[in-house]
Order: C-alpha cells, then structure tokens, then sequence
C-alpha cells in the first residue's frame, strides 16, 4: 500500500513536470496581446497555418503560410530561428494548437498561439480596414428575418469538424421542420463581413429569431435533441 502511494505521486510530479514545461513554452494568448506581441518583437516570425487558400483570402501582416496539413510543414518550419519567438494562428485555434506542438517538440523556445484564430482576432477589430463586402450585407441578412415563422440561422464552415457533425440533422431538419421554422446555414468563409459585423468568433454558431429578434444564441457544437428542445 505504502509502495502504491510513492508510485502514484512520483507518476504526478512527472506528469506535472511535463505539463508545466509544455504550458511555459506555449503561450495561448488573446488577439490584443498577440498584436502586441507581434508589434514589439523586431522582424517577427508570423506562421500562418492554414491552407493557402484560406491564407489568400486573409491573414495578419507579414505571416509567413506553412499548411499544417501540408506534407512539408517541419521541412518548412525547421527554417525558422528556434532562438526567436513564433507566432502561430489558424482559423479558430484547432490546427494552431496541434502545430504549436509540433514546433515545441522541434525545440522553438518560446510560442505564441492565437486564442480562437483569425475568427477572434477579426471579431475583436484586428482585420484589415475594407469597404469590400464578401458574402451577405447587413441589410441583406436582417431582410432573411422577415417571416411570421421562427428563423433559425446556422453559421458554419466546410472545415469546421463540429459543423460538419451538425450538418446532416440540420438539413435534415429543414425539411422535416419547414412548417415551423426557417433554418438558413450560412458558409462562415463566404460571409466576411456578417462574421465580423456580428462579432461571431466561433463555429459552429447558431441564432434563433421571432419577430427578427434574438431568441437564443449558442456557439459550439449542439446535439440534435438540445437544438430541437430550443425550437419547440
């Protein structure tokens, strides 16, 4: 018994040592204290870690895109200088956690991950000042809210695991529930200026409308039955 008690404690302080040797490496921070980083460190390596398409639609000045579902990302990130600080983002933090990994175990000394990606870092103000619209207008988007029937509107993305598991019984959903309720999915990627004039910085996100009103907002994945409850 006595044995069993020093195993598990010595196995606690290893597990404790590794994440705290982890955590002092990896840096999750917020859009305000990433841009502020960024702007008092000299010639700042800046890795952009999604596809290169979605890097040319968008990205922070001066980043440097290295595809983290690429096939050469440590070939391409074994160029940086490991004695500098990294700073590394992705759409909404998924993809730059698991990288952020990846360049601690290739011995980068100090990294700073983006906390929710270029979805927070566009709804906190940071994006790049534009007159563009992409996707849906304000006005555009409060005229689908005209009907004497509920609307309920789904942001999602084609990238976004949560969505795509949502995806089949919300279509599913707008067939069987038509009578009641409108249910309009709008592609998060296509609609820019929705996502930031509505400060939405997580996927998936789902508003619920009567009398073109806000009901009920929820943000990350629901259940079909919890969603179901909510349009009762």
């Amino acid at each position: 018994m006595k044995f069993h008690s020093i195993f598990l404690a010595i196995l606690s302080f290893f597990i404790l040592s590794c994440n705290g040797q982890s955590s002092k490496e990896i840096k999750t921070i917020d859009s305000k204290a990433f841009a502020e980083k960024i702007a008092a460190t000299p010639n700042p390596q800046i890795l952009d870690v999604r596809t290169p398409e979605e890097f040319t639609s968008d990205h922070i000045d001066n980043a440097k895109n290295i595809n983290w579902l690429g096939n050469t990302f440590v070939s391409d990130v074994e160029k940086l200088d490991k004695s500098q600080p990294v700073f590394v983002y992705c759409k909404s933090g998924g993809r730059s956690q698991k990288a952020a990994e990846k360049l601690n175990e290739l011995g980068f000394k100090t990294i700073y991950q983006l906390d929710g990606g270029m979805l927070k870092w566009d709804a906190n103000g940071h994006a790049k000042p534009t007159d563009k619209i992409i996707g849906l207008s304000v006005p555009e988007y409060n005229k689908l809210l005209n009907s004497d029937k509920k609307v309920l509107i789904n942001f999602y993305a084609e990238w976004c695991a949560p969505c795509k598991k949502m995806t089949p019984y919300v279509l599913q959903m707008q067939k069987d529930l038509g009578d009641e309720v409108v249910i309009i999915r709008l592609d998060a990627d296509k609609n820019k200026t929705l996502m930031a004039e509505m400060k939405i910085s997580e996927l998936p996100t789902v508003l619920l409308y009567d009398n073109a009103a806000v009901k009920w907002k929820h943000s990350g994945y629901i259940s079909e039955t919890d969603l179901k409850k909510q349009l009762q």
